[in-house]
């Protein structure tokens, strides 16, 4: 048998509240106080919807894109988007490219071997920016497609279609990085002074979408998000989706746990919430701003969306050498406000602290979800299976 709540609500009743214009929703921040005030029954009673945000690099992701047919007709099997390379294993002229493409003739690694300006992030960034982009293709030809070379020049709106489908996006938790060697390192996790100089974290904490529902109760395949700037999906979960990592008394993950296979209309989404982004000394990448509705179904999900950034954990990770060897060792455990204080302690020192993830746009991205449900605008969608917890 399952738990027995006293308060329990459906998809259905929360839906017909938003078409009625009586929901109640509140972002992740806001219900801790109604949870610390009301107690998690009364605060389940009350609220119907809480929303979650954050915006941050997020490496694995992309673009299918469908380029349109040439006379003759073509099957693309390289194809180049302002020189960035996109994956063309697919039929026609289909490809997908990748945040981390970068440039096959960017000026800056010529000067800066390892040093990209441009990317696959940059490419999905110009695209929804309503920008021209170059596009080039080669195949080796058949009799179906005889066609050996095309160029031309595509905007989002004249591509036949273009998803942004991203394998490993919203991680739940994820390791607050240092640098304990003598020299300075560039990693995905920015650039990391020697001997500790500087501590880099990449997640909204409290407002962090993943992290507002550990057990996946309401999040799975066909999960209704903000995406983009846009309305998205979950497709099911993320590449590297490692639920079964150890978590503290409050469901919430101690290390980077559980992740998103996130997908939406690339036609519909913003250049305000994709923005390509340059990492020195690593490449590029794309940053993402993903939000989650978390229905409040029960007091259970009330008091687990009430979670606080001093509740919530992460481990501190050399990345000069353990994480290159794939060690797993922690060097300290600190929690999200120790983190967002602007310093935290290891051995005793005092390192200063730098977000890669901004929270001020996270809060917009709670703050637009609201006001979509608020407006009739977003409906929830019913997962049809959750993601996996084990």
């Amino acid at each position: 048998m399952g738990k027995t709540y006293k308060v329990e609500k459906s998809y259905e009743e929360i839906n017909a509240k938003i078409k009625a214009g009586e929901v109640v929703v509140v972002t992740a921040e806001e219900m801790i106080g109604i949870v610390d005030e009301k107690g998690p029954v009364e605060a389940a009673r009350q609220v119907d919807v809480v929303t979650t945000g954050t915006f941050a690099p997020m490496c694995s992701s992309g673009a299918f894109l469908n380029i349109g047919q040439s006379t003759p007709s073509v099957r693309t099997t390289a194809t180049w988007f302002n020189n960035v390379p996109a994956y063309s294993g697919l039929a026609a002229v289909d490809c997908y490219i990748g945040a981390t493409a970068v440039c096959d003739d960017d000026p800056l690694n010529k000067v800066y071997p390892g040093e990209f300006r441009y990317g696959g992030g940059h490419v999905i960034e110009d695209l929804v920016a309503g920008k021209t982009v170059y596009v080039r293709a080669d195949s080796y030809g058949t009799a179906c497609y005889p066609n050996l070379h095309i160029e031309k020049e595509v905007t989002l709106e004249s591509l036949q279609s273009a998803v942004l489908c991203n394998p490993r996006n919203a991680y739940q938790n994820y390791n607050c990085a240092v640098n304990v060697s003598d020299k300075t390192i560039y990693t995905y996790m920015g650039t990391l002074k020697p001997k500790m100089g500087n501590a880099n974290y990449c997640s909204a904490g409290e407002l962090s979408p993943l992290l507002n529902d550990p057990y996946y109760k309401t999040i799975g395949f066909g999960t209704r998000i903000f995406l983009g700037g846009a309305q998205g999906y979950v497709a099911g979960p993320g590449t590297q989706h490692r639920p079964g990592n150890p978590r503290g008394e409050n469901g919430v993950p101690l290390s980077p746990s559980g992740t998103l296979w996130a997908m939406g209309d690339l036609k519909k989404m913003s250049p305000e919430w994709l923005r390509g982004v340059s990492m020195r000394g690593y490449g590029s990448s794309l940053s993402v701003g993903l939000g989650i509705p978390i229905p409040i179904l029960n007091e259970e999900m009330a008091q687990f969306t009430a979670v606080r950034d001093e509740e919530i954990f992460t481990q501190v990770v050399d990345y000069s050498d353990d994480y290159p060897k794939g060690v797993s060792r922690s060097l300290a455990q600190v929690s999200y406000k120790e983190l967002k204080s602007g310093t935290i302690t290891v051995d005793g020192e005092e390192i200063q602290t730098v977000p890669l993830s901004s929270m001020v746009k996270a809060r917009v991205v709670a703050e637009t979800l609201k006001e979509w449900i608020q407006r009739g605008e977003f409906l929830l969608g019913v997962p049809q299976d959750l993601l996996p917890t084990e």
